[in-house]
């Protein structure tokens, strides 16, 4: 295992502990936007296992159904998760009015975080692929208006 899986475990070890935020709210000026991104992605990844789990398993035994709450459980905490750094670290610290694009941006800063309340009340797979979507303007929004700096 690299150094970077490691990271990127203990990163989501202490987010799914429920004491770490997205990003602390002090002004530090350590930001990195692109683990953020990587993140939200790893979060979908997560979300469309675990709707692929709860489609195709059969879940007729008891033990089988704790564990359908147990996808169900994992598939609501990511959305959560990705929901906290869209809000704590992008629109709260990063997203400015001066920025180009300003507008665009919380109109998709907004989407992601509704992609990811439809993910919590759904397992219909078209949920991950909107929030992927939503990703993917996003990041593209966001890194455009941040290659003017």
């Amino acid at each position: 295992m690299n150094l970077r899986n490691v990271f990127v475990i203990l990163v989501l070890a202490c987010l799914s502990c429920g004491i770490a935020q997205a990003h602390c709210e002090v002004p530090c000026g350590i930001y990195d936007d692109h683990l953020r991104i990587h993140l939200i992605e790893e979060h979908i990844t997560t979300i469309e296992k675990a709707q692929q789990e709860i489609n195709t398993s059969n879940w007729k035994k008891k033990q089988d159904q704790h564990q359908l709450v147990r996808w169900i459980n994992t598939k609501e905490q990511h959305a959560t998760m990705i929901q906290e750094i869209v809000s704590q670290y992008f629109l709260t610290q990063r997203i400015k009015p001066t920025m180009k694009g300003y507008v665009d941006l919380l109109k998709t800063a907004h989407e992601l975080l509704v992609d990811a309340s439809k993910a919590k009340q759904s397992a219909q797979e078209q949920t991950a692929q909107e929030l992927r979507k939503a990703l993917g303007r996003f990041e593209k929004l966001y890194s455009d208006a941040t290659a003017e700096k």
